[in-house]
């Protein structure tokens, strides 16, 4: 009798974490931002939300964000292919696209560094942390963290994210403002910084990190999370080399999500 109770109990808990996951959908949002603008964003809500993540795709960020949800480039991108990921660890996920007055090439080239983009992300984090009643961080992978950091040296207190998380950092370029020579000392937040140790990408040389790291020092709380191993195919910038975590998906998500919430 003992035996059937505990195999009862064991079905009624794998029932229970099914339905769980099966509220965790996905739908496309679109918020005002700017004068005749609007920002779309892939969201997954999953019920009672520990928190909030942001997340900005590298490249040149434009999703294309299709109404039913589809896109027309990106998905293979580290953060948007883990947005499932993200949710499954109790974190309400947006996936910002370009907004709608940048839906055609360069997309988020060039604009990455601008008040507009600052302007945009605003009105996505108030939204977040309104809907998802808890705090709100915004994650970015290559390019992404140009946004991310950049945004979080313009915006604070309630109108800026809780914190940071920059995967990939870039951290030198010849085409625009790299992260660590932007004005780091008035980020006053946790950062996590995630980068592979054997990242080939030459804009996201490993070797490079301590200087970011180092430049930090007004964050109330930092760390470096480092990675090896994996797989590494293609273009050593792209998604599918070391630089996106290709084969390491599930763990590098489950520790930026365990270190977020620890905070």
């Amino acid at each position: 009798m003992f035996n059937v109770i505990k195999s009862w109990i064991a079905v009624l808990l794998i029932a229970l974490a099914s339905q769980a996951m099966a509220q965790i959908t996905q739908k496309v949002v679109d918020i005002p931002t700017r004068p005749g603008v609007t920002q779309r964003m892939l969201v997954l809500a999953p019920p009672m939300a520990k928190g909030g993540v942001v997340l900005f795709a590298g490249g040149h960020g434009g999703l294309q964000i299709f109404p039913n949800g589809s896109l027309k480039w990106g998905d293979g991108n580290f953060l948007v292919r883990t947005r499932q990921l993200f949710a499954d660890q109790g974190l309400m996920v947006a996936v910002v696209d370009a907004p709608s007055d940048r839906q055609s090439p360069p997309y988020l080239g060039g604009f990455r560094q601008k008040p507009e983009h600052v302007a945009d992300i605003k009105e996505v984090i108030a939204w977040m942390r309104e809907e998802s009643k808890a705090t709100v961080w915004l994650v970015g992978t290559s390019r992404g963290t140009q946004s991310v950091t950049y945004i979080a040296t313009e915006l604070s207190g309630q109108e800026g994210p809780d914190g940071i998380v920059l995967t990939s950092t870039i951290l030198v370029d010849d085409k625009s403002r790299p992260v660590p020579a932007m004005p780091l000392g008035k980020i006053r937040i946790p950062v996590l910084v995630v980068h592979h140790v054997q990242d080939g990408c030459a804009l996201c040389e490993f070797a490079k990190v301590p200087t970011l790291m180092a430049k930090l020092n007004n964050s109330p709380s930092k760390e470096l999370l480092t990675f090896n191993g994996g797989e590494n195919n293609g273009d050593p910038c792209e998604a599918m080399a070391y630089h996106g975590f290709n084969g390491l998906d599930r763990e590098v998500v489950q520790q930026i999500a365990g270190w977020i919430l620890s905070k």
